[in-house]
């Protein structure tokens, strides 16, 4: 069993050892790790693992990570005794930019690296600059949120609005300073997905990622932007895939 104290408060439920395999779930701008709370804790043999920020949830008394370079470093760390079997990153809209870094960062490290990248409804590193909800007002954005809170089934309240946005101006204003100019290529495979009712994130916008490894699967799956937070079977699937 890996213990608490090693991976608190990154990890929310600290993985066990009692699985062969597991997959780290990064969350999108302005969420946590409750963003894949509709997925089951184990898929067939695989541990979900969703990763925790500071500066939001369980972590929001602490100060936000400010820059994705200062967010890999300091999770690579309390990640690094979890890479002891099979492992796969999943990361949602802008959570697939840290997952990407996080998995060069330990191709720097001399650490074991993911045997799959999966990128959810998010454009290649290099063309990161151009997402649209960098471009919203904070009128759209706060529309944006109350939108998604209703999706999960929660009507929102305006203390909780406020409280989101903080945190997502903040995810915001972290990927407004990220800059990949250069594709670098991964030594494994990467899977794209695109929503096919997402009208912003087009199966050609996707194509950049062409750039970042060998082996790139685009694929369209039913639903919207968030509705990979349903946990639907075809999405827990493609998750254990490459098992």
């Amino acid at each position: 069993m890996t213990s608490a104290a090693a991976t608190w408060p990154w990890f929310v439920r600290p993985p066990s050892g009692d699985h062969p395999a597991r997959i780290f779930c990064f969350p999108y701008a302005g969420s946590g790790s409750s963003a894949f709370g509709g997925w089951p804790a184990v898929i067939d043999d695989v541990e979900v693992c969703p990763v925790q920020f500071p500066g939001r949830e369980s972590r929001l008394a602490e100060p936000h990570y400010g820059t994705y370079e200062r967010l890999v470093a300091d999770l690579t760390e309390p990640l690094a005794p979890l890479l002891d079997r099979p492992f796969a990153f999943f990361g949602h809209c802008a959570g697939a930019l840290p997952a990407y870094e996080t998995t060069l960062r330990l191709i720097e490290l001399g650490l074991p690296t993911p045997e799959l990248l999966i990128v959810s409804g998010q454009v290649a590193p290099h063309d990161a600059a151009g997402d649209r909800m960098l471009a919203m007002t904070e009128a759209e954005l706060r529309a944006e949120l109350a939108a998604v809170v209703r999706g999960r089934g929660i009507e929102p309240r305006p203390d909780m609005l406020e409280l989101g946005m903080l945190v997502l101006l903040r995810d915001l204003a972290a990927a407004r300073e990220y800059r990949r100019v250069e594709p670098v290529p991964l030594p494994c495979p990467i899977v794209v997905l695109r929503w096919r009712d997402d009208p912003d994130v087009s199966l050609d916008r996707l194509q950049g990622w062409r750039r970042y490894a060998d082996s790139v699967d685009i694929r369209e799956v039913d639903g919207g932007r968030y509705d990979f937070m349903k946990a639907a079977d075809e999405l827990l699937k493609l998750s254990t895939s490459w098992r």
